[in-house]
């Protein structure tokens, strides 16, 4: 499934992981988003939508935390994959990142699966 095109940014406290699983780009970032590191995930995830992968699925699981411009990185993501007929796709997030998106209410915006399989096992639509 993995079509070999891995990639990784990395500025201290975050990593962020590129991969393609059939029509899906799996992006997966470690550690902490927030407004000193949002860039090295808004980076690939508009990247990703240019290159025609418009259905994104953040792997949330090492995510540990993400403050209101980490979210903000993932709402822009969700419009410009949305206009290219896509979505957002958000995974195993910790209980302290889905907080976030609990007390704020971005989390009725996003389609969010308990893990990583469950996000690549139904890849119809958005």
């Amino acid at each position: 499934m993995d079509r070999g095109m891995p990639g990784s940014t990395s500025r201290g406290r975050l990593t962020v992981d590129v991969r393609h699983v059939g029509i899906s780009a799996v992006v997966t970032p470690e550690g902490e988003l927030d407004h000193h590191t949002a860039d090295l995930l808004r980076e690939p995830l508009e990247q990703n939508v240019e290159d025609g992968y418009s259905r994104l699925v953040v792997d949330c699981s090492r995510l540990e935390f993400c403050d209101s411009t980490g979210l903000n990185v993932l709402l822009g993501a969700r419009l410009k994959a949305e206009a290219a007929g896509g979505g957002v796709h958000l995974a195993g997030m910790l209980p302290v990142v889905a907080r976030v998106f609990e007390i704020t209410g971005a989390g009725a915006v996003f389609t969010v699966h308990e893990d990583l399989d469950a996000a690549l096992r139904h890849p119809s639509g958005a």
